[in-house]
Formats: C-alpha cells, structure tokens, sequence
C-alpha cells in the first residue's frame, strides 16, 4: 500500500497563518496537522509515503525528510493547485500499486483508517449534519455506486468523507477533463472506480476538514485531549500542574503558576512567575508567557511573547508576535451571538460563542491594547499604545 498525502495548498482562508507557513505544516499539538494524518496511515500499515507538496515545499520536505518513522517517503510537486486528480497525477511516476489518498488538512480517527486500508478500493463516510454541503454517497446495500455532489434534498446523511483506496489500475485514470469549477477532480476518477469495481465504505467515527482559523482552535482541542500527562521540564516546586498536562524538556514552569490541561508546553517555551494556564492551549517552541498572564483555550505558536498582565482567550497568535504589557483579547460579544470573522473579504460566521482574534506572524501590540472578538491582524501589523482595535488590521 502507498499512501498520497495531499500537502501542496497554500490554505488561502487560513491567513494570515499562512503568509510563510503551508496549512497542512500549522501546529496541531505536538505536530503538524498533515503528520497526524500520516501518522495515522502508518499506523494502518502503509508501505511508502508520497506527499504532493507545493506552496512552501521546503517546509514540508524538511519535517519529513527522505524517511519518516521507518518508513520511505517520496515527493511530488504540484506547481499549480488545479484540483485533486491533477495533485494526485503529479505523483503518478511513484505509483505501482494499490494506493490511498490522504488530504493533509484534514484529521480521522485512526481506527477508521485501518479499517479503510483492509477493506481494498473503498472510500471514507461521515455523518453529517448538513449533508447538502457536501457530496452526498448513492449506495447498494454496503456498495458505493456514486456521488452526488450538493443536493438540494439528500436522501441521506452518509456524505463523502475525501480519502479513498484505489486499485493500481486508477493510476491511468487520473487524466481527466476539467470540471465546470476550472480543477481536475478526483470525483470523476473515482466514478470510473465505482462502475468497474465493487467499492465499500468506512464510516468515519470522527473527521473534521481544517480550513479556517476556528478550525485550527477546533484541531487542537481534539488533539491536545489525547495526550497523557508527562513533565520533562523545569518545574517550579511552587507551580500546580493540574490534569493532562505535557511540559516538554527545555520548557521552563516558574512560581506560581497554574496549568489546568489539556495543555501542552514545547522544548524551550517560559511560563510565569504567576501566569495561569488552562484551556486546551499549545504554547509553541520557544514562547514567552509572562508574569500574571493568563492564556485560554488558546494556540500560540514557536517565539511568540505574552510577556506580562496580559489576557489571552480562544485565539491563535502565529510566529514571532509580541503583545506589549496589558494587552486584552475579547472573546464574547455583548448579544452573545456567535463571534465572526472575515474570511477572503467576507464576514463569516466562526459558530463559537466564545472566539478571539488571529494574529499573523511578527505582528507587534502596543501596552494596554484591546482586540474586539474576530479581529485579524496582518504579519508585521503594529497597534498604538491604549487602542482599542475593533476592526482588521
């Protein structure tokens, strides 16, 4: 079995996270979010990674190297994203045999995986909620016989779940003409699977897409709840570690601190004296949580500082920010309705009561700055000392 792992988009709605970083490299607890995905495909025993990479290639190819955990790993650059069959005929020349695709920013539960990988060609189906908004499986008893994208009126809730296990003969199946959305789609490559093949399904007990920030927050509270506790690190005598919680060698807990887990404490990151921890947060390599700080529910990436009286909640802090002393997210609106945020020039709705705001890489605040709940500042954006920021910056 070799395993296409889909890893080549920029993730335009995840920025500004990804003004220098590929989606599928963002930090999902102690890893990128694409390696859980690879990690579940060699727990289910493949025998060869091959990553389509693309935007920010080096990246990629750095984490995983030419070998990862044992097992051989090969790379195939799509230069433009022009769909799923076109990503995965990039990796056409690697393909000798039965293979599985993967989509690098999404996350399965490991047991489905396995039972995907033993069942031969067969896709991936979930239970949805809005099963309209998405291709929606046409079954025969336990067979797949197609794939209705979008309808109006469903007849099920047993919708396309994306990765799939496909015979070796696909490989020559991958050139197809575009659709009407401009890509190259691996729908049509699977509709020929399902008229010459006998295709199964494996109900996804859990799966989520990881598209948008909230997504990301969503990816590590999940993620973050699987670790067990363990504390390699320097912890203070006087600091009170509470519940799952992993501080990593070289982080550094002084007194007076408390962490209620999930929580996850990275090789070199700083926390206290007297910060307050809790949540299921990620604080990246090298971070700074300062004096009376607390940080909630939150992911705060390698070399961020949150050096002191500052208030954090529900947000995601990318690469080298620093927030000046008092800095204060909101997290609520006063009507209490969902918090939003603007996605590609449009105002969407995150569906979480509680959000805060997105920071891009080496974006720097003023002392006793408020940030408005949904509020997005650009890489490198400045605020003033005592502003108060309600709109993107």
């Amino acid at each position: 079995m070799q395993t296409v792992l889909l890893a080549a988009g920029e993730g335009t709605r995840m920025r500004p996270l990804t003004a220098g970083l590929p989606k599928p490299m963002l930090p999902v607890a102690d890893r990128p979010l694409c390696a859980h995905t690879a990690d579940a495909a060699i727990e289910a025993g493949t025998d060869e990674l091959i990553l389509v990479v693309g935007y920010e290639a080096d990246v990629v190819r750095e984490y995983f190297g030419e070998e990862y955990r044992g097992v051989p790993v090969k790379y195939a650059t799509q230069d433009e994203q022009l769909g799923t069959a076109h990503a995965v005929r990039t990796a056409h020349e690697h393909l000798d045999g039965r293979f599985a695709v993967l989509y690098g920013d999404d996350l399965y539960d490991q047991a489905s995986i396995e039972a995907l990988f033993a069942a031969g060609p067969g896709i991936t189906a979930y239970r949805a909620e809005n099963p309209s908004n998405y291709g929606v499986l046409d079954t025969d008893g336990d067979r797949v016989v197609g794939v209705t994208e979008k309808p109006a009126s469903p007849e099920t809730n047993l919708v396309s779940a994306g990765a799939c296990v496909l015979p070796s003969e696909a490989r020559e199946w991958l050139d197809v003409e575009q659709s009407e959305r401009g890509e190259y789609e691996l729908t049509d490559v699977l509709d020929r699977v399902f008229a010459e093949y006998e295709v199964s399904y494996t109900e996804l007990d859990r799966w989520m897409g990881v598209g948008r920030p909230w997504e990301l927050l969503e990816a590590n509270e999940w993620k973050l709840t699987e670790l067990d506790r363990e504390v390699r690190g320097d912890v203070s005598d006087d600091a009170d570690l509470r519940g799952p919680v992993v501080v990593e060698e070289g982080a550094a807990i002084e007194p007076g601190v408390v962490i209620e887990g999930p929580v996850l404490v990275r090789s070199g990151a700083h926390v206290g004296p007297n910060a307050y921890v809790r949540g299921a947060t990620l604080l990246g390599e090298d971070s700074e949580v300062g004096h009376a700080v607390e940080i909630k529910n939150s992911v705060i990436m390698r070399e961020t500082n949150v050096p002191h009286l500052s208030y954090v909640g529900d947000s995601l802090l990318g690469r080298d920010v620093n927030f000046g002393a008092g800095t204060t997210v909101a997290n609520l609106r006063h009507d209490d309705e969902p918090v939003e945020q603007t996605v590609k020039g449009e105002r969407v709705s995150t569906g979480r009561r509680k959000y805060g705001v997105v920071v891009g890489d080496g974006a720097k605040t003023g002392i006793e700055t408020s940030l408005s709940p949904g509020v997005v500042l650009s890489p490198g954006a400045r605020t003033e000392p005592n502003e108060w920021v309600s709109r993107d910056r």
